[in-house]
């Protein structure tokens, strides 16, 4: 891969890691409201997975979704706001941390509920596929996700109707609490091959590796319509939620992460393919900029007004 895309490739990842960085500050101040589920350590996996995707693809995310958010090239600002609360937000401040959407750059959301994602791709994806213009639907999920009945359900009715979908697994290791070998009693990839589906594994902290084998996968689905499942093996640096203190890990394990930090592993790439020293400080000073400016933005945005409370809830009756 050249410099300038392995360029454009980590200024992507550092604006997710600077940002959910700034957003770990702002719950600690109390500014963010609800829960915080963070994404540091993968952020190698959307920004691979989306450099082969258009706003005409669609997404659905899960609780560590800012990152396939960002990715997906949702508005820095909006973005912000949005879990802040604030009526200028994307969803007008209504959806926070884990429900951040923009159906303009075919961003569906996030969801609460471990594996509520795959049944929205699921019907995007058949959606897409009657459309009959490429386009393909990508659905985020973890380990933790692999023993969900409704994975298998969709499995089943994405080989069964050839639907374009892209199971994108981040395995982080962990399911909540939890190592994924005590969740599930098989494996991925023999998950897939049960039901026919091509099956491809990564090193999700290769951004680069992970941009080349998605668009392997996605060009192919674009061309003939057909499920295909990319699990990515990635590392989950921060606890389940924001304030676990993650007594369940070994203290070695955490210390060894950062050997495998994806932005650093892009740092090297980049030096490799003689990027420089200053490149590399160039690109994070305009990183720390735009978060700097979309912080402030949020901060001082006003709330939204109790009056539009019931707005978008209930459709308009024709008289």
């Amino acid at each position: 891969m050249k410099l300038d895309e392995l360029a454009r490739l980590h200024r992507q990842m550092l604006v997710i890691r600077r940002a959910e960085e700034r957003l770990q500050k702002l719950f600690a101040d109390g500014l963010v409201p609800g829960f915080l589920h963070l994404s540091i350590g993968q952020e190698a996996v959307p920004v691979g997975v989306s450099e082969a995707l258009t706003d005409c693809d669609t997404v659905s995310s899960n609780h560590r979704g800012h990152g396939h958010t960002l990715a997906k090239g949702v508005d820095l600002k909006g973005f912000f706001a949005e879990i802040l609360g604030k009526a200028t937000g994307l969803c007008k401040g209504r959806g926070g941390s884990m429900h951040v959407a923009d159906l303009s750059k075919g961003m569906l959301g996030a969801n609460g509920i471990v594996g509520a994602g795959l049944p929205i791709t699921t019907g995007s994806a058949l959606a897409l596929k009657m459309q009959g213009q490429g386009a393909v639907a990508v659905v985020y999920f973890g380990d933790g996700a692999l023993a969900e009945g409704v994975l298998h359900e969709c499995l089943n009715i994405a080989a069964l109707w050839k639907l374009p979908i892209l199971f994108v697994c981040e395995n982080n290791g962990w399911s909540e609490f939890s190592p994924t070998e005590r969740q599930l009693a098989t494996s991925l990839d023999k998950l897939a091959k049960a039901f026919g589906i091509k099956y491809s594994a990564v090193d999700g902290n290769v951004v680069a590796d992970v941009a080349t084998t998605s668009a392997r996968l996605v060009k192919a689905m674009r061309k003939n319509a057909a499920p295909a499942v990319l699990e990515c093996s990635t590392t989950r640096v921060r606890g389940h939620f924001e304030g676990d203190r993650q007594d369940y890990r070994d203290g070695d394990e955490i210390a060894a992460l950062s050997e495998r930090d994806p932005i650093r592993l892009s740092a090297t790439a980049m030096a490799q393919a003689g990027g420089t020293p200053e490149m590399l400080a160039e690109i994070a000073d305009a990183v720390d900029a735009e978060i700097e400016a979309a912080t402030q933005a949020a901060l001082e945005a006003p709330l939204p007004s109790s009056a539009d409370i019931l707005t978008d809830v209930y459709t308009s009756v024709a008289g």
